[in-house]
């Protein structure tokens, strides 16, 4: 992708992760108020360690505030791993098929948002 096509993409791709967003958050509000309604809990309730790609505390601050957003998660808090500088946070995630899945779940939003966020469009 040329820069120029890059800069003229990126007002787009902003906007089609907010609409992508926003749509995760209504069906996640819908699985948490189903569980909510009806009788018994489905919830499996889980704490997973994530590393992730971001580079600013633009990102990991985005990526962090997103997870939070979409009900049933919360990021618990975030470190800088001393040996690699690799950015990780902490989720806990009430719906979630363990570890791995919670973290495959966060790197779905991570990869949309850094596609979103940087100017280039790559989310590697």
């Amino acid at each position: 992708m040329t820069q120029l096509t890059s800069w003229l993409t990126w007002p787009f791709r902003l906007f089609g992760f907010a609409a992508w967003f926003a749509k995760e958050v209504i069906v996640a509000n819908f699985s948490v108020l189903r569980d909510n309604l009806t009788p018994g809990q489905d919830s499996t309730p889980g704490i997973a360690r994530v590393p992730t790609r971001c580079e600013t505390d633009v990102e990991i601050t985005a990526l962090a505030a997103l997870v939070t957003l979409t009900p049933g998660t919360l990021t618990l808090g975030t470190t800088v791993e001393s040996r690699t500088h690799a950015r990780v946070l902490f989720v806990h995630g009430m719906y979630s098929d363990g570890p791995d899945a919670l973290r495959a779940e966060v790197a779905r939003i991570e990869d949309r948002l850094l596609r979103a966020l940087r100017r280039k469009g790559d989310a590697r």
